[in-house]
């Protein structure tokens, strides 16, 4: 699939996660988008090995429980990738010698009723192998699909927190979408951030290799 179309044709994925490699370089990915002031008003940071979603006027941050929280963490060699603070949940049961899987069992989808947002999450490991999982709303309870991949090169996969724009939101009702990564690190920022709707797109993180950027709209509109 080619990630950068589909994106052109969906205004609203929500928060999105690519995990994979090019040319034996692991590749991460994570967006972010929003529709309401709350939403919108936010950067990545980044502090140490941490990048942590931050309000970019404080004055006007509302509700922060779902929206201000740690999108990325490094435990060892293994690197953690969420859409909201399961980031922690994993981290703390790694440390527990516990799986990514023990710690997801013990949460669920977001409590943003009538959206009930999907978790997303990505963990990755030294070896630049990496785990998907998404928690979803389904039929009254949380289902949650778990999903492990041995890294290809030029080769990823997408998850994202809904299939597109609506009211409700509708969670991601895919299996994580195989997609082609041929782009230089410069080429997939470029391409991945102007892929994104430009009013709903808020914050861009990432990673190929030890090479790092983060795109924050609102440091560039200001």
């Amino acid at each position: 699939m080619d990630i950068f179309t589909y994106l052109q044709n969906n205004s609203y994925p929500g928060r999105g996660i690519i995990v994979g490699r090019y040319n034996d370089e692991v590749v991460i990915a994570y967006f972010i988008m929003g529709r309401s002031t709350n939403s919108r008003n936010r950067i990545f940071v980044k502090e140490d090995k941490t990048i942590y979603t931050k309000a970019f006027d404080e004055t006007m941050l509302e509700d922060p429980s779902l929206i201000i929280y740690n999108a990325i963490r490094e435990f060892d060699n293994n690197i953690i990738v969420t859409n909201g603070n399961q980031t922690d949940t994993i981290y703390d049961y790694l440390k527990q010698n516990k799986t990514f899987k023990d710690a997801l069992d013990t949460r669920e989808y977001e409590p943003d009723n009538p959206n009930y947002t999907a978790r997303i999450s990505a963990l990755v490991n030294g070896d630049g192998n990496y785990q998907l999982s998404i928690l979803k709303r389904e039929n009254d309870g949380c289902k949650r699909e778990y999903y492990s991949y041995q890294a290809k090169n030029n080769t990823g996969h997408f998850i994202s927190t809904y299939d597109h724009d609506g009211n409700p939101l509708p969670s991601f009702s895919r299996s994580p979408m195989e997609i082609e990564i041929r782009e230089t690190f410069d080429e997939f920022c470029d391409k991945l951030w102007n892929s994104l709707n430009s009013e709903n797109r808020i914050s861009l993180y990432v990673r190929y290799g030890d090479k790092e950027k983060i795109i924050n709209r609102n440091e560039e509109l200001s």
